[in-house]
């Protein structure tokens, strides 16, 4: 999948005012569009175990995101748990990468 963020994106006059960067929040925004277009629960909350930033997103550049499902056995329950790796890129360089697990109640 791929997006931007365009450059009149009410989040940007905050983030930072005079050099705007893409807040890490809305690329995990479309970090979980892309998980639900692949089939996760559209209601499922989400638990972020591991999660880095690398890199800046700037309004208007275009970013790929790609996306790893792995099947997770719960051993007590003998249900599994969907959970993903990501990694977003830019010019085939890595902005951010991580792994997020639906959230057992």
């Amino acid at each position: 999948m791929q997006f931007t963020v365009p450059t009149d994106h009410p989040c940007l006059p905050g983030h930072f005012p005079g050099r705007p960067l893409v807040p890490g929040v809305v690329i995990l925004d479309r970090v979980i569009e892309a998980i639900e277009a692949a089939g996760a629960p559209r209601d499922a909350a989400w638990h972020w175990p591991r999660l880095k930033f690398l890199q800046p997103l700037l309004p208007g550049q275009w970013a790929s995101i790609e996306l790893e499902r792995m099947e997770e056995a719960d051993a007590p329950t003998g249900t599994s748990t969907c959970r993903w790796r990501f990694r977003v890129l830019h010019d085939e360089v890595l902005l951010a990468a991580g792994e997020l697990r639906a959230a057992r109640a």
